[in-house]
């Protein structure tokens, strides 16, 4: 690999596909930062899910957000936690929707809470409802209210009681209301009294009645007066 980690970077960004492809896992994690930065997207799309995993964590951090696009699924969901953690902000907010889509609970439980609060909106409604769920409240904290819009109500749905508890007073109040609608009834159950009673009465509003079953007795009991007055007769029945 001496030969190999002698060329300068602009030898290396002369390197076809074909050629920087046929390089081994243990060339590629060889080379030196600089070097791995000069591949071209197209030789980076080359690489092989098995040289991408075997790069260094300084290597991944090397390569410029131009590039990030570049890579294939298949390569990113091969990336090693400690390597997504150590791409910046910026690396981040590169990544495709569909880049995004291909990380497993795995990796996004092993991003920052700066790494989360970079994806865009695009990228939050494109993750899947399990990596929703595995979602830790730090990172679930860190989300903005328009990411917080941005989430479907199947992605919501999957919230679990732990998560919709953590979420702020703010990220609440961002909740549409076929997004409360789909709050799980153990969800609203270990809502606390506080942001039962932060929800507003349009809020309040689209409860289904199981939902307003599954209310503490001492949430019920700290509603405001407006909310008591917006119940349904549904609602009221579902009263216990």
């Amino acid at each position: 690999t001496a030969q190999l980690n002698g060329l300068s970077v602009d030898q290396i960004a002369a390197l076809s596909p074909t050629q920087v492809a046929a390089l081994s896992t243990a060339q590629i994690a060889a080379l030196k930062t600089s070097q791995i930065a000069a591949i071209g997207t197209a030789s980076l799309n080359a690489l092989s899910v098995a040289s991408i995993a075997a790069l260094a964590t300084a290597q991944v951090a090397a390569l410029t957000s131009d590039r990030i696009p570049a890579l294939t699924t298949a390569q990113v969901a091969g990336l090693e936690t400690a390597d997504l953690d150590a791409m910046s902000t910026a690396q981040i907010l590169a990544m495709t929707s569909d880049q995004v889509a291909s990380l497993s609970t795995v990796q996004v439980r092993a991003m920052s809470t700066a790494q989360v609060a970079a994806l865009s909106t695009e990228d939050i409604n494109a993750v899947s409802t399990t990596v929703v769920a595995s979602l830790t409240t730090a990172q679930l904290a860190a989300l903005s209210n328009t990411q917080i819009v941005a989430l479907s109500t199947s992605q919501v749905a999957a919230l679990s009681s732990t998560q919709v508890a953590a979420l702020t007073a703010a990220q609440r109040a961002s909740l549409e209301g076929t997004d409360i609608q789909s709050l799980s009834t153990a969800a609203i159950a270990g809502m606390t009294t506080a942001q039962v009673r932060a929800l507003t009465q349009d809020q309040f509003a689209v409860l289904s009645n199981a939902q307003v079953a599954a209310l503490s007795t001492a949430a019920v009991v700290a509603l405001s007066t407006a909310q008591v007055a917006s119940l349904t007769t549904g609602q009221a029945g579902a009263l216990t």
